[in-house]
């Protein structure tokens, strides 16, 4: 059996654990640069305010409603996160850590368990041990135990945070209940397919033909098919892939007119994506540059766009990617434009240990050392200290964070105080 374990109201309930005021009152997070919203506690969610609600447009509703508005505090949210993961690792051996605030579990030899009393013991020790609340979906495979979950949010007083798809009964009612465009893996393009062809609820994708979801889903459809018939054919993924892509990409303060001054923002994104790729031993042979002007000033001319520059050699110097960023910046750049938002791609990713050599043209070898001298010295004096001559010395990054909590467990200076 599988057990998907899901942090309800994540960085709204990692908020309310060190500021019990916040109980039962509407809060959202926002995004970098306290843009948008990308968290929503479930009295905001009744409000009517929407996933990626531009927070200058909502100020009024905030301001009318006493919502609690927060900017995106990651150190604590990453910190709470690593806690509850491993506190799930000591209740079996066999998990995937499958975002910030969700795991699957698997649960092997454990079949004189009752599973319903174990899966509350999990909630009441992730909430007395860090205040985080969770629901459990369970299932025998990772897409059933996917909508168990689903249905522990939408019921969570009948199901107590629990619920076990232990039966054909209790599976096929949950899926006549799951709409098809909520089913995990289905996606927006596949579900208004499958409407077309009268295909509306979870259960209605399990009765139709083999041969058809492969041909017009593929097998990842026809896997998923098998999965909602109760055949595990997802395992656990022990070791998460490296990612095919990383970037960096940040609006600005202020807008931005000058060359010198996008180009200073778009080594210090090449160089931030550079280090990225140290950080999991990976290359890259290509990136994607690009400006943005501000697409909320209607008045304004807009104006945006983006390059993918390719790499002769796979690389993950500071050096190599802030030049080649600059060589796309300098085609795409266009005079007179207000730009509000940069950023960087780095794309073509892979293993460093899989060096490919090319005919003509390869990185300087002293490369390599140079950037493992730089990030032992960024590692033991701090970040900033070592910069391209592109770069502003002066100017240290900082987010737009006006409604930034306290870092309650990463910081000496602002854990809680008992008086």
């Amino acid at each position: 059996m599988f057990a998907l374990i899901d942090c309800n109201n994540f960085y709204a309930s990692c908020e309310r654990v060190f500021n019990p005021i916040l109980n039962k009152k509407p809060i959202v997070i926002l995004s970098n640069n306290d843009g948008c919203v990308i968290s929503r506690s479930n009295e905001a969610k009744v409000l009517g305010i929407p996933m990626g609600a531009p927070a200058f447009k909502y100020q009024s509703v905030f301001k009318k409603n006493n919502v609690y508005v927060f900017s995106s505090n990651f150190p604590l949210y990453g910190d709470i996160s690593s806690r509850i993961m491993n506190i799930l690792s000591s209740f079996t051996p066999n998990i995937e850590i499958y975002s910030i605030d969700e795991a699957f579990l698997k649960f092997e030899g454990f079949n004189n368990y009752d599973l319903e009393k174990y899966c509350e013991k999990i909630k009441k020790k992730v909430l007395k041990w860090t205040g985080i609340p969770i629901s459990i979906g369970v299932g025998s495979s990772k897409s059933l135990a996917k909508v168990a979950n689903k249905i522990c949010k939408k019921f969570p007083e009948k199901t107590r945070g629990v619920y076990i798809i232990d039966s054909n009964k209790k599976r096929i009612k949950a899926l006549k209940w799951l709409e098809i465009e909520n089913v995990w893996g289905i996606g927006f393009r596949n579900s208004k397919k499958l409407k077309e062809i009268k295909v509306t609820n979870a259960y209605n994708f399990t009765s139709l033909n083999d041969s058809w979801i492969r041909k017009k889903m593929t097998v990842v459809g026809l896997k998923l098919k098998k999965e909602l018939e109760g055949k595990s054919i997802l395992d656990l993924e022990e070791i998460r892939p490296k990612k095919k892509a990383i970037a960096t990409t940040r609006s600005f303060e202020n807008t931005i007119s000058k060359f010198k001054e996008i180009e200073e923002r778009i080594s210090t994104f090449a160089v931030c994506c550079a280090e990225k790729l140290r950080a999991q031993n990976s290359n890259c042979n290509s990136i994607y540059v690009f400006i943005k002007s501000n697409k909320f000033k209607k008045f304004e001319y807009q104006y945006r766009k983006g390059i993918i520059v390719t790499i002769p050699f796979s690389t993950n110097s500071n050096i190599v990617i802030s030049k080649y960023a600059f060589i796309g910046l300098k085609k795409i750049f266009k005079s007179g434009i207000k730009y509000k938002k940069a950023g960087v791609i780095v794309m073509g990713i892979t293993s460093d240990k899989n060096y490919q050599m090319t005919l003509f043209e390869n990185e300087k070898t002293k490369h390599k050392k140079l950037m493992k001298t730089i990030d032992f010295i960024q590692k033991k004096e701090g970040q900033n200290k070592i910069k391209l001559a592109n770069q502003d010395l002066k100017k240290r990054w900082k987010m737009k964070q006006e409604k930034l909590s306290f870092n309650y467990t990463t910081k000496l200076d602002e854990i809680i105080m008992v008086k």
